[in-house]
């Protein structure tokens, strides 16, 4: 994974680990990455996630997606410049992603579309999206 996407998927994954059931483990393995191996540093990182996930509380509709968005693309920064001066900690955070990822509130969702002539459909959230695009039955990709 590329060092930009994976930053950006890894901010993705923290702000959304932060309104699960699994926040506490996820922020350790973030505090840890980001305190390079130092404890007094990894606790100043944890207390700073720790912050990101108050923004978010009580907020709701509008106010919380401009909040996640803030908060995601601050993350994603933060850990780009991690990766900038450590690119050897690309593997530990593209395993905190997966561990992040599992425990979404959400789980996983899988949405089937069929249309025609000028049919249209929007997706939203994250995730992979997979179009097929051909007459029914084709299985063309």
């Amino acid at each position: 994974m590329l060092a930009e996407a994976l930053a950006t998927a890894g901010g993705s994954a923290l702000v959304t680990a932060m309104v699960t059931d699994g926040w506490e483990s996820v922020k350790a393995g973030f505090a840890r990455l980001l305190g390079r191996g130092d404890e007094s540093r990894s606790a100043v990182a944890a207390e700073r996630l720790e912050r990101s996930r108050g923004v978010l509380a009580g907020l709701s509709g509008a106010e919380l997606e401009r909040a996640r968005a803030a908060q995601q693309a601050a993350w994603a920064a933060r850990l780009a410049d991690l990766l900038e001066e450590r690119p050897d900690a690309a593997g530990e955070l593209e395993a905190l992603v997966g561990q992040a990822g599992g425990g979404s509130a959400a789980g996983r969702v899988q949405q089937v579309v069929t249309g025609s002539g000028q049919a249209q459909q929007a997706v939203q959230g994250q995730g992979v999206q997979v179009n097929r695009f051909g007459g029914q039955g084709d299985d063309q990709r």
